[in-house]
């Protein structure tokens, strides 16, 4: 599902030389797979995770997702089908402003050109399991930190897609919810559903323990 061998991406120059962000980064997660991505802040999670989202490419070494081998010669249409199948959570939630909240989690459903009724039933199941059933109406500036999250979520798992990437998922959740989110994502898993998520909270990790990235300066220094 997920395989990357020795690979490296440069986030840019620093200081008049090139800095990489990621070196030498082997690892494989099967379908249904579970892990944790664990490391202080600026050791690189978010990077991997863009990478993985296909916001840009690896600079050497094998990167494979869903059977396909992602180079910087791969074309844009198979990467856009491919980025379908594949869901992120960010930490700054990445809300479409001008859009209700059921609008904004509907979004990944209408992309795979579902029929309207069974968009408004999934999206309102969704979120009425997620509390925020009576908010589908409200635009993003009207909810609270938490809600906005909760709102990212959703839409990253309302498709189903076949892997999901989480950036902090719950830093904005109390304990229930974050509580809650796990365990929707650790079921989803169940599913087919290969989920890795990032995250500082050691109380989360140590209540569902599952298999850890460890990352610290750009390398991967544990994956148990």
């Amino acid at each position: 599902m997920i395989r990357l061998e020795k690979v490296t991406w440069q986030h840019g120059p620093s200081a008049g030389r090139e800095r990489e962000t990621l070196a030498n980064i082997s690892f494989a997660v099967p379908q249904g797979g579970f892990r944790w991505l664990l490391g202080p802040s600026g050791a690189g999670k978010s990077s991997l995770l863009r990478l993985l989202h296909l916001e840009a490419l690896p600079r050497s070494g094998t990167c494979e997702l869903l059977g396909t081998s992602i180079t910087p010669h791969v074309k844009r249409s198979a990467l856009a089908r491919l980025r379908q199948r594949i869901s992120m959570v960010h930490q700054d939630y990445r809300l479409m402003p001008t859009l209700s909240i059921a609008d904004n989690v509907g979004l990944p459903l209408r992309l795979q050109k579902r029929d309207e009724d069974e968009v408004a039933q999934e999206v309102s199941t969704l979120l009425t399991w997620m509390g925020l059933g009576a908010r589908q109406s409200s635009c993003p500036a009207e909810l609270s930190g938490g809600e906005q999250q909760r709102t990212a979520i959703a839409r990253a798992v309302v498709s189903r897609p076949a892997i999901i990437l989480a950036d902090e998922p719950t830093n904005a959740l109390d304990e229930a919810q974050a509580v809650r989110v796990l365990t929707m994502l650790r079921e989803l898993t169940a599913m087919g559903t290969t989920v890795i998520v990032a995250t500082h909270n050691d109380a989360l990790v140590r209540r569902y323990p599952a298999p850890a990235l460890h990352l610290e300066h750009g390398k991967l220094i544990g994956d148990e």
